[in-house]
């Protein structure tokens, strides 16, 4: 069986048909290539087998950015916690998931006696040491990211806070910046837009030392993906709200299929998105739990009963 949607809330509902019980005949796939990339395993098997064994877990911050495998975890014991309870905490073992941290976790942690369970994705920790070297070098550092993502916020901090951080080129103050600049981005944003934006500063006459630091198991998931979407009559987008990763993936397939839909939780999967025998598509962020599409799958095949 395969299935495939738009983006649900105010822009996935673009129709509203009505079907007699059992009229839809759906065929429904699970993209293959979709799930939790290698750096979310990682944290997440760190993280159930020290809950295993000892039943509770600092984590700082959400471990992943979806609230229903957080949810998951939380239940078998894993407490999570902002930085400012951080600073409180004494004598306690905390994890680091795999967005990163700054410095000034690691020196918390120390000063508080804070055994730390560090599960940041090598692909981070390798772009914070090269952001570091940069800044060392005196280079004027452009990070292309979000501002408040806490992958971004731990690259920045590798700067003293002195790289720029932006999400696109008119943010800039191009005549108050240096000819010279060094550009790295957030390991999971588009490889299409890093490099319009390469171009766009050249254009600018900037010259422009470009890093491409985005991970490749995210960025070998935009081509993936746009096969995915024109393969399939809907699809069926699942991520959290949160995710930074989710929002660029769904817009690819949003790009190439317009009746994709965006979930989150199978609950907001509408009957009315399908019509008699399409073929659906179910494919989902890096952060999106394979059992969470399972079961998307599987309320999609009940509406076929």
């Amino acid at each position: 069986m395969l299935v495939s949607s738009n983006y649900s809330g105010s822009e996935g509902k673009s129709s509203h048909r009505s079907h007699p019980k059992g009229s839809l005949q759906l065929d429904v796939e699970i993209d293959s290539g979709s799930g939790f990339c290698f750096g979310v395993v990682y944290a997440i098997e760190m993280a159930e087998e020290y809950l295993r064994e000892h039943g509770k877990l600092y984590c700082l911050g959400d471990i992943v950015h979806n609230d229903v495998e957080v949810d998951r975890l939380r239940k078998m014991g894993l407490e999570i916690i902002s930085h400012d309870e951080l600073r409180e905490l004494k004598d306690a073992k905390v994890l680091i998931r795999a967005h990163g941290e700054p410095p000034s976790t690691y020196q918390i942690a120390m000063e508080n006696n804070i055994e730390l369970i560090d599960a940041s994705c090598p692909v981070v920790l390798k772009l914070q040491n090269r952001i570091r070297n940069s800044h060392d070098s005196d280079e004027q550092i452009l990070i292309y990211g979000m501002q408040d993502h806490a992958e971004v916020i731990a690259l920045r901090a590798q700067t003293g806070d002195k790289a720029i951080v932006f999400m696109d080129v008119s943010e800039l103050e191009i005549d108050k910046l240096p000819k010279n600049v060094t550009l790295y981005s957030q390991t999971t944003k588009s490889k299409a837009k890093f490099y319009h934006i390469t171009q766009q500063l050249k254009a600018a006459g900037l010259e422009v030392k470009a890093h491409d630091t985005i991970c490749r198991q995210v960025s070998n998931r935009e081509e993936e993906l746009r096969a995915f979407a024109r393969e399939h009559d809907k699809v069926v987008f699942v991520a959290g709200k949160k995710s930074s990763n989710g929002r660029m993936l769904y817009g690819i397939c949003k790009e190439i299929n317009e009746h994709t839909y965006f979930v989150s939780l199978p609950e907001e999967v509408d009957e009315s998105w399908f019509s008699k025998e399409d073929k659906v598509g179910i494919c989902g962020a890096t952060s999106t739990p394979q059992w969470l599409m399972e079961e998307i799958k599987a309320k999609l095949e009940r509406m076929c009963s």
